[in-house]
């Protein structure tokens, strides 16, 4: 990600969190919550890489590896979710970030399958759900999402079935 011009004296810091829910639509176990604080689900099917603080440098930011053969089979849904860490007490939202994307890539290959660019259109979100990864006729599946929350990672868990 990028910021566009913005002159709060605070960095961004955005988070990448996975939430892995059963047929419900609800995580079942903390264990299935993937964010920094819970680097990977119990099964180590889902591996969050660590926490990019600035969005400096090139490549992705922050990364989540995901092995399909490892997840457990009562996982429906993988929503890729990204927030701002402490948005409300900086004053920051979605519509001061730009070039913010998920992608799919093979991991052995380096190629890039499927990707979902965000545009600049939340002016007031702090959450977005950008994309599911769902179980289909017994294939994975890829949508871009694109949903905004405010009240930023907390209003996410409470979407997820999670205590705050």
């Amino acid at each position: 990600w990028d910021t566009n011009k913005y002159d709060g004296g605070h960095e961004f810091d955005l988070d990448v969190s996975v939430f892995m829910t059963g047929e419900s639509g609800k995580v079942e176990s903390d264990s299935n919550f993937i964010f920094y604080n819970n680097p990977q689900d119990a099964a180590a099917s889902v591996i969050y890489a660590g926490d990019n603080r600035t969005g400096e440098g090139e490549g992705d930011d922050e990364s989540v590896t995901i092995e399909f053969d490892k997840i457990p089979a009562y996982v429906e849904k993988i929503a890729v979710t990204v927030t701002i860490y402490d948005a409300v007490a900086r004053a920051q939202n979605f519509g001061q970030v730009q070039n913010a994307f998920v992608r799919l890539v093979d991991k052995q290959s380096g190629a890039e399958l499927l990707r979902f660019d965000l545009g600049e259109d939340y002016s007031t979100e702090t959450a977005i759900v950008f994309a599911e990864v769902y179980r289909h006729n017994g294939e994975w599946k890829f949508s871009a999402v694109g949903s905004g929350f405010n009240g930023g990672l907390e209003a996410l868990c409470r979407q997820y079935g999670l205590s705050v």
